[in-house]
């Protein structure tokens, strides 16, 4: 009687964890799937926030069975805090907000400049919540207008914002993928501020929305990404832009690609090298107490153009070409580091290299240090290799000159 009871006992332990598989369990016809959220400032609360939520039905195709609708609605509900904004939402949507497909994040300038310390602790306490989410900055447009443009070429907007950040900073360089857990890790160093990236509307703003503006090839309103938001202490303090952008990310050592024009034969942008390999190296030495920032970049590249005449069988062309396109880059970077340092926002770390290097140093430097990092000396030398010029190895513009 004794070992009846138990193995009885033993059997339902081993059944309870699957008995209360279910306890938890969400109907999808009960949920209303957030892809996006724009926050912006509120007139008679704090903020403003739109959630962006995707129609299920009218996503697929029509040949797939999915409807002819427009595949997300927006709604708009304000609150002082984000939670109070997206339990004041329940008043016009019949579904549960579900967080768990949110993929962006989009923060108006007004309220980026204001700080937005006060929204992050919903988005990274919230289980529901992923924190690899990107956030991007709303530039002189509203984030309600960023989270309501709809797109030709994917169904859901969202994914051109978040596919669009990865194709260009494999392309062009002058962005990178930054997600809440990036900025909040930035926000918490003592040695290292974070930047997230800007997007902005193009066109007629009153497009945004309007179905009827997909009928066209050329769209009134579009999205595009635009330069990167520097921080200090949570509050948007400045802009980096195309190649200020550009020498930030040579920095970090994030360039995946990126087009370097130089000059040839008196022509401006004449030869355009296009790096397909880079690696940055950032150390650290001190003299005499204070610390000095050496920045080594090698970069590989193939020609991509080359609009006027030049001998690329010629191999002291070629090492011509690599020292001017070494010279650029090191202009570029420079000039990012320059406008850093008169922002006095160190956005690439040096500061917890100095800790690394130094810990003993770094607590005499860390109570002042945006006025040390406005100091520091930077020497930065870069090593560019032409590996190869193309299908070409001389251009047609040879033959016109003869």
């Amino acid at each position: 009687m004794m070992r009846k009871f138990f193995v009885i006992s033993f059997l339902m332990v081993l059944l309870l964890p699957i008995m209360s598989g279910c306890w938890n369990q969400k109907e999808l016809t009960d949920l209303a799937f957030v892809m996006a959220m724009g926050i912006d400032k509120g007139e008679d609360k704090k903020f403003d926030v739109s959630f962006q939520l995707v129609n299920p039905g009218n996503v697929a195709s029509g040949q797939n069975g999915g409807g002819q609708g427009l595949p997300i609605a927006v709604y708009k509900s304000s609150g002082n805090t984000i939670t109070e904004a997206a339990r004041n939402a329940t008043k016009m949507i019949s579904r549960r907000l579900y967080y768990s497909h949110t993929n962006l994040i989009a923060v108006s300038e007004e309220v980026a400049r204001d700080g937005i310390l006060d929204m992050m602790d919903a988005l990274d306490r919230d289980p529901e919540f992923r924190t690899t989410t990107q956030i991007v900055v709303a530039r002189h447009t509203s984030a309600q207008d960023l989270v309501s443009a709809l797109t030709n070429l994917d169904k859901l907007p969202v994914n051109k914002i978040t596919k669009e950040l990865k194709s260009t900073e494999k392309m062009l360089g002058e962005n990178i993928g930054v997600n809440i857990d990036d900025f909040l890790a930035g926000l918490v160093s003592d040695g290292k501020n974070p930047i997230v990236n800007g997007y902005i509307v193009h066109g007629k703003k009153e497009q945004i929305g309007n179905a009827q503006d997909l009928q066209k090839t050329i769209g009134g309103a579009f999205l595009e990404a635009d330069g990167l938001a520097v921080f200090e202490k949570g509050k948007l303090i400045g802009w980096f832009e195309h190649q200020w952008a550009r020498g930030v990310v040579y920095v970090l050592d994030k360039v995946q690609s990126t087009g370097i024009n130089v000059s040839w034969n008196g022509k401006k942008h004449a030869i355009t090298m296009a790096s397909i390999r880079s690696k940055t190296k950032v150390s650290v030495h001190f003299k005499n107490g204070k610390p000095l920032i050496n920045i080594a970049i090698e970069d590989e590249g193939w020609i991509s153009e080359a609009n006027t005449a030049v001998d690329l069988t010629n191999p002291q062309v070629i090492d011509k070409i690599d020292k001017l396109v070494e010279k650029e880059i090191k202009r570029q970077v420079l000039g990012s580091i320059k406008e850093a340092q008169k922002m006095k926002s160190d956005i690439f770390g040096f500061g917890e290299r100095v800790h690394r290097a130094n810990p003993k140093q770094w607590k005499k430097l860390k109570g002042d240090w945006n006025n040390h990092f406005a100091e520091l000396d930077v020497n930065v030398k870069v090593d560019s290799f032409v590996r190869r010029e193309g299908i070409r190895t001389s251009p047609f513009w040879i033959n016109m000159n003869k």
